[in-house]
């Protein structure tokens, strides 16, 4: 009687085929097949995690504010003077903040000097401090 090789590979993984005889390369199958769903393979990294598609993709195309706050304004304030970003008329300084790359002014650090800073979107504090050193805001 002859030993069949079936009788011989019995308990042993492959049966002889090695490990490339799967039919789908050597990646363990398709989709997420192969990522510890087997008993003899798991894994704990993929235990927890959720198989398949989930979560969204936000498609917005909102785009975050560039802010500056009086702190950062009065730094800079000299150095936009000096290279003409800004001008100075009758003790007034004007500022566009929308061509200087900025869309929000906020509130935070001093002001010591007269503004007329013209800005896309204003804080309600950043306002009531322009009014309260003599500027304007627009």
């Amino acid at each position: 009687m002859v030993r069949r090789k079936i009788r011989r590979m019995r308990a042993s993984r492959r049966h002889g085929w090695g490990k490339h005889h799967r039919g789908k390369g050597n990646k363990g199958g398709s989709g997420n097949a192969g990522r510890g769903k087997r008993s003899d393979h798991k894994k704990p990294s993929y235990r927890e995690k959720r198989l398949g598609k989930y979560g969204f993709t936000s498609h917005s195309r909102r785009t975050r504010d560039t802010t500056i706050s009086f702190a950062v304004l009065e730094d800079k304030l000299q150095t936009w003077l000096d290279k003409k970003l800004v001008e100075e008329k009758d003790g007034v300084i004007i500022v566009d903040l929308g061509k200087l790359g900025y869309t929000k002014l906020l509130a935070s650090g001093k002001l010591t000097r007269k503004l007329r800073i013209s800005v896309p979107t204003a804080s309600k504090r950043a306002v009531e401090k322009i009014k309260e050193a003599g500027g304007e805001a627009s």
